[in-house]
């Protein structure tokens, strides 16, 4: 079913080099979709490139910053779905520098919205990734979609600014856009290794203590990769209906858990439980507790997650260990 609606669709994917863009594109072609990736540095340990998708894709070279780019790459190749993953999404990049993540994830979300209304005889289906940052930060949990949009520090506030600006696109021109909002993703791939998932795999391959930046018990959700492909293709492939125009939908496993427990069961899965970590007890500009509610999407889209924690994490493991553990740099000097 899934090749069969796919199958020779141009779809635009921004963001194809980072961990969810990496895995979509694949999962793309390997339905048979013409993909076409806007991609702007050469990431060469990305799953994206180490997989050999690369190879099977268009690529535009360019930044989510230059409408141009953006407006000449879904003209050409003739776009009829977009997934706009393309986003800086780390929050200590966005803390040191706020413009520079404006300019990615509220400008760039400008511009591909803009290009799409230009070319709205092309584009059929929008799917913007936002996330549970865009909410802010609330004393009443889970969020609902109906969670007012409040961020206050910079990578919320541009996840806020570009969920606004994808609504105002769908009221103004009645574009044909939907947003997704997702906890923290997580999963094979993923080369952030200030994130809590990817520093710890590390640490255990590397048979280091891993390193918590917060106290420990900051709560949030934690989705799987392939189960968020699975959330966005769901989604999109049901944006036939009038209905979800304009709608935003949480995604995730609604299994709240703290840093430190999250920490521990990667290292069980690792049988590292020796490792103790280390609480640096550092962070800010981060909101303590969030996690999502996820009737809406399980109401009206029929959509529920596939993964466990233990699965999802097992698998990352998996990838980390096969794909990684004996690049340069990546063992312990004993070990390299």
């Amino acid at each position: 079913m899934r090749a069969e609606f796919w199958r020779e669709r141009n779809v635009f994917v921004t963001g194809a080099t980072g961990l969810l863009g990496s895995w979509m594109t694949r999962t793309l072609a390997d339905a048979g979709a013409n993909v076409v990736c806007l991609i702007r540095d050469q990431v060469p340990q990305s799953e994206l490139v180490r997989s050999g998708t690369v190879q099977r894709v268009n690529v535009v070279h360019g930044d989510l910053d230059d409408y141009f780019s953006v407006l000449r790459a879904i003209n050409e190749y003739e776009i009829e779905s977009v997934f706009h993953l393309g986003a800086q999404t780390i929050v200590g990049t966005a803390s040191r520098s706020a413009l520079s993540t404006f300019e990615s994830n509220i400008k760039g979300t400008w511009n591909v919205l803009e290009a799409c209304h230009v070319c709205a005889k092309l584009v059929k289906r929008v799917v913007v990734a936002s996330s549970d940052k865009a909410y802010g930060s609330h004393a009443k949990l889970p969020y609902t979609e109906e969670t007012p949009l409040q961020g206050r520090f910079p990578y919320d506030v541009s996840k806020s600014c570009a969920d606004l600006l994808a609504l105002s696109y769908f009221e103004t021109h009645r574009l044909p856009v939907g947003i997704t909002r997702c906890g923290n993703l997580y999963g094979g791939g993923d080369l952030n290794f200030s994130r809590i998932v990817p520093g710890t795999i590390r640490s255990a391959l590397r048979g280091e203590r891993p390193i918590i930046r917060s106290d420990g018990n900051f709560i949030r959700d934690y989705f799987y990769v392939e189960d968020a492909v699975e959330a966005y293709l769901h989604f999109a492939e049901q944006m036939d209906r009038a209905e979800l125009h304009g709608a935003a939908f949480n995604f995730g496993t609604e299994t709240p858990m703290t840093v430190l427990a999250v920490v521990e069961r990667i290292l069980r899965v690792m049988s590292a439980e020796g490792l103790q970590p280390i609480i640096l007890n550092e962070a800010n500009h981060e909101i303590r507790e969030q996690y999502l509610d996820c009737k809406k999407a399980a109401g009206l889209l029929n959509w529920r997650s596939k993964y466990t924690l233990e699965e999802g994490l097992a698998r990352s493991v998996e990838w980390y260990r096969s794909h990684l553990a004996e690049s340069k740099g990546w063992l312990s000097p004993a070990e390299a």
